[in-house]
């Protein structure tokens, strides 16, 4: 049935309104979860951060405890081969007994943890002091690293590789070694002290590593000095070769992340050069236990908001469509006020609004403005004949030949009451408001609904029409008057036709318009 404009827009609106206010709902959920979820990024990316920060600064300060032990070991034992030296070059010390001479030369560094041999060689290579015998154990040394570097010439303080002491056990030590020289300047032969490698496996036994870190002194040659965890196979390794040691070289200190080439596993490399020692501190933590407790962390973190995220996300869409099953309810109870529940057509609180907004907007645009009263003929009598459940068909077909007769969005039908109907036609004059009339009382007549309390033996309807121009005085209650006066009119002229209001000098004159030609009318 036909409605109004103004309802036709306030529905679109709602609808408008509805899909937007549901979409929002949605979308601001959607919006708050993302945003939620990149606040929770942004801090388990900060924390890994955090985490690799913290696992550098422990690595820092191992290699600088590291680095400090050996150096300060390394300079006492160094400072026993120069108070060896110096001892051997005193007339009145190699003038005492044999067992005298040795506690004088070796005083108390012979004990020393880890010293696996304090000796001193003559030119040739063999044991002339030994601090574990009285009587020097039989050995040369003269085809060792160690003793030719010192009788080429003064090495100084000659750190060797790793390799296995066997003087009296197979251990594997390394060998710090002085030059002597006589009073000439020839070659006198060599000071020398063995270091068992497990000074170096204990320095690193009570360090937390993670389950794939690892803590290694590693030779400037490339030579695996120590490595925690500890296995033998790795000792006097070759890693030359390596990208991790070539960097070691290049850059003497600092840190940087790589994969290893003796297991193949990714590793922050902490790495500092011992000054004065041919040695590489390097504490190298597996990034796998690096993030294992921001990887849980973020397992737990993630997944809570992930759900909090689906849930707040689903329960917005079940709000929003709550919400929107709401505004339809109230869309749905705002047309039931608005329309007639029987015939489709708007009620007349409708027609009471859209009569005053389309009266304003003709004033305002100084436009034509027409309005039909549609009665349908002695429908008591109707009524009292047939039934009221046929009555209800009756007018029901009559309001849908009226919505069909008008086809303008601006026009309106409505139900004013009982068996009477009102047409609002903006910007029509009275010529095609009348032309409008005959096509609605045609129509209802050529529905052929059987009446026979009618003079025409059918269902008619009498139709009252008036008009309203820029120049015309009247108000808009003059209005329906006049279209009310033109309705009686046409009941009094006999039923089943038109007739028209017109105003001249203030006084209402009405006239029958029963055979209308359409060409003479203009909408």
């Amino acid at each position: 049935m036909k409605t109004n404009e103004w309802f036709i827009r306030q529905r679109d609106r709602f609808k408008c309104k509805e899909s937007t206010a549901l979409h929002g709902i949605v979308y601001g959920a959607a919006l708050i979860s993302l945003v939620m979820v990149g606040l929770c990024a942004l801090v388990l990316y900060q924390s890994r951060q955090d985490a690799f920060e913290r696992t550098r600064e422990t690595s820092r300060n191992v290699a600088l405890i590291a680095e400090r032990d050996i150096v300060r070991n390394f300079e006492l034992y160094d400072l026993s081969l120069q108070a060896v030296i110096e001892g051997l070059a005193q007339p009145e010390v190699m003038a005492l007994p044999d067992h005298l001479r040795r506690d004088v030369l070796f005083d108390r560094a012979a004990t020393a943890k880890y010293l696996e041999a304090l000796l001193v060689l003559d030119e040739a290579g063999d044991i002339v002091v030994d601090s574990v015998s009285e009587t020097p154990r039989k050995a040369n040394f003269a085809d060792s690293a160690f003793f030719k570097a010192q009788r080429a010439g003064d090495a100084g303080l000659y750190i060797s590789d790793p390799l296995r002491f066997t003087l009296e056990h197979d251990m594997q030590s390394i060998v710090l070694s002085r030059r002597i020289t006589r009073a000439d300047g020839s070659f006198g032969g060599v000071a020398m002290i063995a270091i068992s490698l497990d000074y170096f496996r204990n320095l690193f036994a009570g360090l937390s590593l993670g389950e794939r870190g690892s803590a290694s002194v590693i030779g400037q040659s490339g030579l695996m000095v120590m490595r925690q965890p500890y296995d033998v196979r790795i000792i006097g390794r070759d890693i030359k070769t390596a990208s991790t040691f070539k960097r070691f070289i290049a850059e003497k200190e600092g840190d940087f992340s790589d994969t290893a080439s003796i297991d193949n596993v990714r590793r922050l490399y902490t790495f500092k050069t011992l000054p004065h020692l041919p040695f590489i501190i390097m504490v190298a933590m597996a990034e796998t236990d690096i993030y294992a407790a921001w990887r849980r962390r973020a397992l737990t973190i993630g997944s809570l908001m992930a759900t909090f995220g689906l849930a707040f996300v689903g329960l917005s869409a079940v709000l929003g469509t709550q919400l929107r099953r709401r505004m339809r309810a109230e869309s749905e109870l705002q047309l039931l006020a608005r329309t007639d529940g029987l015939t489709g057509l708007n009620n007349r609180r409708t027609f009471g609004e859209v009569l005053d907004l389309e009266w304003r907007r003709a004033r305002r645009a100084r436009c034509v403005f027409s309005l039909l009263f549609v009665d349908i003929d002695r429908f008591k009598a109707y009524n009292d004949t047939y039934g009221h459940q046929a009555g209800d068909k009756a007018l029901a077909a009559v309001a849908k030949c009226i919505g069909e007769s008008i086809r303008r969005p601006g026009d309106t039908a409505a139900r004013y009451g009982g068996e009477e109907f009102v047409v609002v036609l903006p910007n029509t004059p009275a010529a095609g408001a009348s032309f409008i009339a005959e096509k609605i009382r045609v129509a209802i007549s050529d529905l052929s609904l059987a009446h026979a309390g009618s003079e025409f033996g059918r269902v008619t309807a009498s139709i009252g029409t008036a008009s309203w121009d820029p120049e015309s005085a009247m108000d808009v209650s003059d209005m329906l008057k006049d279209a009310d006066r033109a309705l009686y009119r046409a009941k009094a002229m006999g039923r089943n036709m038109v007739a028209f209001a017109s105003r001249c000098a203030g006084e209402v004159i009405t006239a029958e318009c029963t055979d209308i030609e359409q060409g003479l009318l203009v909408r």
